[in-house]
């Protein structure tokens, strides 16, 4: 993997298998769903690129995110 430094929207750098917390609702799209603000993510990967992580919830599995939208939990 390359070298990148993924960072949450406070600037805390995020690692594999990490907890994250949404800041803002969020629609995913494809779907009639809706993340909402505060709803704890487990276990994120990182894809490679600075600004993404990937994540499975309760109701959406492959979801890739944001970092501007997320806290480290």
């Amino acid at each position: 993997m390359s070298d990148v430094v993924v960072k949450d929207s406070n600037g805390t750098p995020l690692e594999d298998g990490d907890s994250v917390t949404l800041i803002k609702d969020l629609k995913v799209k494809g779907t009639s769903e809706t993340l909402k603000r505060g709803t704890l993510v487990k276990n994120i990967r990182l894809t490679g690129k600075a600004g993404e992580i990937e994540c499975n919830t309760k109701k959406v599995k492959g979801l890739v995110l944001k970092t501007e939208f997320l806290k480290k939990a």
